[in-house]
């Protein structure tokens, strides 16, 4: 028996790992193989996904936004990608289900992260598609009988959630926090990130992006606390390039690192993170204010839009 509580609390697991849920997603994309197929299902999910979600950086939820729509539309026609209603929460697990469930009963035996990927890419499309709703809750209305909110956040999928992973850990598979990011981890979210294919703005997102979580990563802190550092809390001296220091006044004690440079492992260097990230900002930043900034859609640096949360 699955308790209210208990749909409570996974609830907010699942929110705390929305801040690195691109790492994760990254590591179960190849669960998600795309369609080369000519059928209209195929068609017209690659057609539907790709008009509401625009933004390229989301490609990986995308294939996996694809993929659940042409699963739907192969079992049923005539159903409705954008339609919310008290069968959806339904729907999401049914294929959250075809993923996961065992292979002797005809599913394809995905590991419990591949269902957390699939949930955190059906948030944003259902965010996406209804972009007034709220994003934490899930109700019917009583007079218009209109279901509010994510269907993603509804208890039925929130105890469908809790035991797969239950089932998952029964039998014998390693259930591996969320929160846990291995070294493993660190080096796929590097070679997305810094993908030398993407375009200028991709590319310059992903320094940026990957510079903050690496930081998050060596310091074992939160990324609001590294989001919030600013280019005064790095000490990068002249000529050293064996460490770079690295203070945190954002919490009620300050935090001082010195982070060493890593030639083992350049794809975990620090050192070489921050200078990629200042050659990212080039001459036209100012060394003052937020130290992560955000990138608009010409890849321009926009100093007067900082990533603090």
């Amino acid at each position: 028996q699955i308790t209210d509580e208990a749909c409570k609390l996974h609830l907010e697991d699942f929110d705390s790992i929305e801040e690195h849920i691109h790492i994760i997603i990254a590591g179960s994309i190849e669960d998600f193989p795309e369609d080369d197929s000519s059928d209209n299902a195929a068609k017209f999910a690659a057609q539907i996904a790709r008009a509401n979600i625009t933004d390229k950086t989301r490609s990986n939820h995308v294939r996996i936004i694809k993929a659940y729509i042409r699963y739907h539309l192969r079992r049923n026609s005539k159903w409705n990608a954008k339609e919310v209603t008290e069968q959806t929460p339904k729907d999401i697990n049914m294929f959250i289900t075809k993923k996961c469930g065992p292979v002797a009963s005809g599913f394809e035996g995905r590991k419990y992260a591949t269902a957390v990927s699939t949930r955190a890419a059906l948030t944003l499309w259902y965010r996406t598609i209804r972009p007034n709703e709220s994003v934490v809750e899930w109700r019917q209305e009583e007079e218009t009988k209109t279901w509010r909110g994510l269907p993603t956040r509804s208890p039925e999928v929130s105890r469908f959630m809790i035991g797969l992973e239950k089932t998952k850990a029964k039998a014998g598979e390693v259930s591996q926090s969320a929160r846990a990011i291995s070294l493993q981890d660190m080096h796929r979210f590097h070679d997305l990130c810094l993908n030398p294919q993407a375009s200028l703005a991709e590319q310059r997102a992903g320094v940026i992006r990957y510079t903050a979580y690496l930081l998050a990563w060596l310091m074992m802190l939160r990324i609001e606390e590294v989001v919030r550092l600013e280019f005064k809390s790095v000490d990068m001296i002249p000529g050293e390039r064996t460490f770079s220091g690295v203070e945190n006044t954002s919490m009620l004690v300050t935090h001082s690192w010195r982070l060493y440079a890593n030639d083992l492992d350049p794809k975990i260097c620090p050192v070489r993170a921050l200078i990629r990230l200042a050659v990212t900002y080039g001459d036209s930043v100012k060394l003052s204010g937020p130290l992560f900034l955000r990138v608009n859609a010409s890849g321009a640096i926009n100093q007067a839009q900082p990533i603090v949360r």
